[in-house]
């Protein structure tokens, strides 16, 4: 039984989804956090959403300036609100933190850490902000990070803008700041593609957890307590 849990500690499954509508990944995270127990291997989940502004718990609508016909969607999460689209790689980072001794902090700085780290390799100089969680350049955000943690798990995660629309973002006050510029790394020589972009981004994200037994799917998860009788 300890060979099992030395394995299971130091197992991820990255799962490569198509492009979804927010809300039906959103509860297959909440499904897969209410069901997962110690013998449920970490996931980290690759996704683009069809266009939707998410609004975090605290949320107020007043940051909501000209949503227009684009959906609102009030999510558990913590933060403000923030938009998805095509072309933003969204990483869903579902981790038993108990399991893996993190904090909810060390989780966020882990998070920013890999997302700096990546676009280094891009020779682009990015940096965290103590007061503002995401990752900037110059003043400007490339990409957000919102958590929520239940039974000591980690659930939604970060997006990066790669080679997006980021007009919507003008219709909010991204994260709650009124004027705060968003920028894509395509516009950056960075990466131009979700492809480029997860390659480089899942790297640092599995290097950071520790993970060294990883396997790879795609679709989201069939079956969810496939151990338990």
């Amino acid at each position: 039984m300890e060979k099992e849990a030395i394995n299971i500690a130091d197992s991820l499954v990255i799962r490569q989804l198509n492009t979804m509508d927010y809300s039906q990944v959103w509860q297959a995270m909440k499904d897969f956090t209410d069901n997962r127990d110690d013998a449920t291997a970490d996931e980290l989940w690759l996704v683009e959403h069809h266009p939707v502004f998410t609004q975090g718990q605290a949320g107020k609508a007043e940051h909501l300036l000209v949503p227009g016909d684009i959906e609102v969607v009030k999510v558990d999460r913590g933060g403000q609100v923030t938009y998805h689209g095509p072309g933003q790689l969204v990483i869903y980072v579902l981790i038993n933190l108990r399991r893996k001794k993190l904090g909810v902090r060390q989780l966020v700085t882990l998070i920013e850490d890999s997302i700096v780290s990546t676009l280094a390799e891009f020779a682009i100089t990015a940096y965290p902000k103590a007061d503002a969680p995401g990752v900037y350049i110059d003043e400007k955000k490339v990409a957000s990070l919102g958590l929520r943690i239940r039974k000591g798990c980690s659930f939604h995660g970060l997006a990066m803008n790669v080679n997006m629309d980021l007009s919507p973002f003008l219709r909010i006050n991204p994260c709650g700041y009124a004027g705060l510029e968003m920028v894509q790394t395509a516009d950056l020589q960075g990466p131009q593609d979700i492809a480029s972009a997860s390659n480089a981004l899942v790297k640092h994200l599995t290097n950071l957890l520790e993970a060294t037994n990883i396997s790879y799917h795609t679709g989201l998860p069939n079956e969810i307590n496939t151990h338990h009788e």
